[in-house]
């Protein structure tokens, strides 16, 4: 699989509203994916890294609007996190909301990484434009800090954007945390239509699955809290530690 530049990456997979369908992967795979998407697939490459560390921090209200929202299975849901590329010091501040259609939209700024488990006066004005609910954007504290190993594939004329998460490990601000244990969560993103990798992974026998690096995390931390919805990864590959 040939290489593309961060910013060929940001070009052509400006991906903000889209449609994105989730996998639980055994590792041994992800080599077999990348085989069958050929050529025309180009994976992100840096200083000649191909994975890169992310560290996210999620904010929710004290009652857990944004997490109850997944768990029923509400249209309409929002998550608002820091994004931290360890690798270079970036940071951004993001809101995905998720439309009556299931599309999910995603806005984000810059940020200081200094802050990032933080929402200044400014962070909240923008989480608020985003929401358009300053009661709520202004009762939003951090509870969950995900890190991660992440490599992006980008279908150069094929309309997709395919990332690859491993050793994920979500912790709790009291220092709690789970492991993933020997699973890669692979996401397509997409316009609306099902992405070559849709097919190859379909083809391989594996099906979307419900999961969210924020909601399982919150779950297997806080098991009081309503999980049907990630029975699955809660049950096999979760590890509290």
């Amino acid at each position: 699989m040939g290489p593309v530049s961060l910013a060929e990456v940001t070009a052509n997979a400006d991906l903000q509203t889209r449609v994105d369908r989730k996998y639980l992967l055994p590792p041994e795979a992800v080599p077999v994916l990348a085989g069958a998407l050929g050529d025309r697939a180009l994976a992100l490459e840096i200083d000649g890294a191909r994975v890169f560390s992310y560290q996210s921090v999620y904010f929710d209200t004290p009652v857990r609007t944004s997490y109850l929202a997944a768990a029923h299975g509400r249209r309409r849901r929002f998550k608002v996190r820091t994004r931290t590329y360890a690798d270079s010091g970036d940071c951004v501040l993001e809101v995905k909301t998720t439309g009556g259609r299931g599309q999910t939209i995603k806005v984000r700024r810059p940020y200081d990484p200094a802050l990032r488990d933080v929402l200044t006066a400014e962070a909240l004005a923008f989480v608020d434009d985003a929401l358009g609910a300053p009661d709520l954007a202004r009762t939003l504290e951090p509870v969950l800090t995900t890190a991660y190993w992440r490599a992006t594939v980008l279908g150069v004329d094929l309309g997709f954007r395919l990332t690859a998460d491993t050793d994920l490990v979500c912790s709790s601000p009291g220092g709690a945390s789970v492991l993933m244990d020997g699973q890669v969560v692979v996401e397509t993103k997409s316009w609306s239509a099902p992405t070559r990798p849709d097919r190859v992974l379909w083809w391989m026998g594996h099906r979307p699955v419900r999961i969210s690096k924020y909601c399982v995390g919150m779950a297997a931390l806080h098991p009081e809290l309503p999980a049907n919805r990630w029975h699955r990864a809660l049950r096999h590959h979760l590890q509290v530690r």
